[in-house]
């Protein structure tokens, strides 16, 4: 399965955002073999940085980063699936401003809620960043009728065991981008949360 094929936007309705950015995972993937969702931000400005972009590209160079930082090796996005992992953005289009409105993060909440239904087996969400975390909020709202991240500051709410139908939900830090590699206390709270949600699968 490619999700591109299954899921996208048909009318780009999103200020703040670049349709030349446009970017949903294009990989080969066995669905059945998801076991949890990495969710970041928003797609690179650059396509040849992308998660699955072919060579190494700046995302996964610092998602490579992160679950070294976890103890756990990987070279490829291939490896990191096999270990079944799903990367991909709450947002699918490159972002104009510093910021990503709150229509925007609602607009692209439909799609990535289609997009996770996807994976029937997934046991676990790595949110990556306040974006991806405010977007599954959104799905989750429209599917429970109540969020399942509270309000308040990462550091603090990561500590709390968070679930969503017997499934683990980690609030956790943006793992795409140079600020990746300058702020440690983040990174080593990125390799827990990846080290734990890994642990769960085995």
């Amino acid at each position: 399965m490619k999700t591109c094929d299954s899921i996208g936007c048909t009318d780009f309705p999103c200020r703040g955002t670049s349709r030349d950015a446009y970017m949903v995972p294009d990989a080969e993937i066995n669905p059945q073999a998801i076991r949890v969702l990495m969710i970041s931000e928003v797609p690179p400005a650059e396509r040849n940085d992308y998660f699955y972009a072919e060579g190494d590209p700046f995302y996964l160079q610092t998602t490579r980063q992160a679950f070294s930082d976890a103890g756990i090796r990987v070279s490829t996005m291939q490896d990191i699936l096999d270990l079944g992992v799903y990367a991909t953005t709450a947002v699918k289009c490159g972002k104009t401003q510093y910021s990503i409105s709150t229509d925007t993060i609602r607009n692209c909440s439909e799609i990535l809620e289609a997009e996770v239904a996807l994976f029937p087996n997934v046991r676990a969400f790595l949110l990556m960043g306040d974006v991806a975390i405010r977007a599954m909020n959104y799905v989750w709202k429209r599917q429970t009728g109540s969020a399942v991240v509270p309000s308040g500051s990462t550091y603090k709410i990561r500590r709390s065991e968070l679930l969503f139908e017997g499934r683990r939900v980690f609030p956790s830090y943006v793992q795409t981008g140079k600020a990746y590699f300058i702020e440690k206390s983040k990174r080593r709270m990125i390799a827990e949360d990846i080290g734990q949600a890994i642990g769960l699968i085995g």
